[in-house]
């Protein structure tokens, strides 16, 4: 699921091209902008049960919820393609806030000085396919903080099988977020942005027998195992942050995961 077109080679302020008018009812959303609809409106296989009252965001090579109480988002969900696997805008981008979503939202000054990562849910890797999206991959909406062991460890390593997935199979349907939990690291920087206790990570794919599919969860801590070693059920996933993350893939298929469908 793509929105919009693919614009630049540059890290160019895109302000002006993405920034529409909020959307006060439940309506149909536009490409670069907010989305506030009815359950399940904004459609995609990637995309997860949503309340009407979600901040939902929509951009080129991602979509999310933005959560204006914890300062990172709820979900972001996206679908990878095989033909996306392409370094042709590979260039480093900075962190920025997000200029579509309203006050309050984190900033880099929010993470300097902490310890914790500014952690992509949306990977940059995923999206060289396009200027456009690799730029909106460094926004906040798409940004929790992360262990720096568990983000170049465990985390990354499941990015990695994720995109061995999409050119093995041709795209991968992908939601993924951060599980607030207890709250057991607290906060960091003014703002007062929440730091999660664990983080999840799902995968669809649609095979010549119907969907499979296979959950994460990894602790925000020092993890750097190999991605089976996280691998459970989407369905114990969805138990965990108590959402349905693929409501338009049968419920059958989110019960157990067949692990030679994902490995290497």
């Amino acid at each position: 699921m793509k929105f919009g077109q693919t614009i630049d080679r540059t890290c160019v302020t895109l302000h002006a091209i993405v920034i529409a008018a909020v959307l006060l009812s439940c309506s149909s959303g536009m490409p670069g902008d907010r989305f506030v609809g009815p359950q399940n409106d904004l459609k995609g296989i990637e995309i997860p049960h949503y309340e009407c009252d979600e901040d939902i965001v929509t951009h080129l090579g991602y979509v999310a919820s933005y959560n204006h109480t914890t300062l990172i988002p709820n979900w972001v969900a996206w679908e990878l393609t095989a033909e996306e696997m392409s370094d042709a805008y590979d260039f480093q981008c900075s962190f920025s806030r997000d200029p579509i979503v309203d006050y309050p939202k984190a900033s880099r000054e929010d993470y300097s000085n902490t310890g914790w990562d500014k952690g992509h849910m949306a990977p940059r890797a995923d999206m060289k396919w396009s200027g456009q999206a690799l730029e909106e991959s460094y926004y906040f909406t798409n940004i929790c903080p992360q262990h720096h062991t568990m983000n170049s460890g465990a985390w990354r390593k499941i990015e990695e099988l994720t995109r061995r997935v999409a050119r093995r199979y041709g795209n991968v349907y992908v939601v993924c977020g951060p599980i607030v939990g207890t709250g057991h690291y607290g906060t960091i920087g003014k703002a007062g942005v929440v730091v999660p206790d664990a983080y999840f990570k799902a995968l669809a794919i649609e095979t010549e027998t119907g969907f499979q599919t296979v959950g994460f969860l990894v602790s925000n801590d020092h993890q750097d195992g190999s991605p089976r070693s996280y691998a459970v059920s989407v369905d114990s996933v969805e138990s965990v942050i108590e959402r349905n993350l693929f409501p338009n893939v049968a419920e059958e298929a989110e019960k157990e995961y067949e692990w030679t469908v994902w490995k290497n």
